[in-house]
């Protein structure tokens, strides 16, 4: 939770804080939380009534599909959507020792830094082929 969070939602941090505030300083800010509060409100109500009448839709079609004779069974396989597969990991394309330690390198992304070094001292690339 952020720091403004916590002293807002804290009493007596929150008083510790506001206790510069002119008497109108802190009426304007309680118009401001109040009209945050009431756009919220109506926003909620608004969701609320389009759950209502998407529910009551959803009512109407099974209520059909009763009088007709029919199931969710009958409609078929609903398509799902397919899980994109994460591919295989490139092979390493070069490779380096250093300290006793083998380090490889597809080639993409960010250069190792010491590939990058090697390569700053004057060595190709093709020197590290596998």
């Amino acid at each position: 939770m952020s720091e403004f969070l916590e002293v807002l939602t804290h009493a007596r941090r929150f008083k510790a804080n506001v206790k510069d505030l002119s008497l109108d300083e802190l009426r304007e800010v309680a118009e401001k939380l109040h009209a945050i509060i009431a756009d919220r409100e109506a926003s909620a109500e608004e969701e609320n009534a389009l759950m209502a009448e998407r529910i009551a839709k959803i009512e109407e079609i099974r209520k059909q599909m009763l009088e007709v004779g029919l199931s969710i069974d009958d409609l078929g396989v609903v398509a799902v959507k397919t899980q994109t597969k994460k591919r295989a990991p490139r092979p390493a394309k070069y490779t380096i020792t250093v300290g006793g330690e083998v380090i490889t390198w597809t080639g993409q992304g960010r250069m190792p830094k010491v590939f990058a070094n090697e390569v700053s001292k004057g060595r190709n690339m093709d020197d590290f082929l596998i």
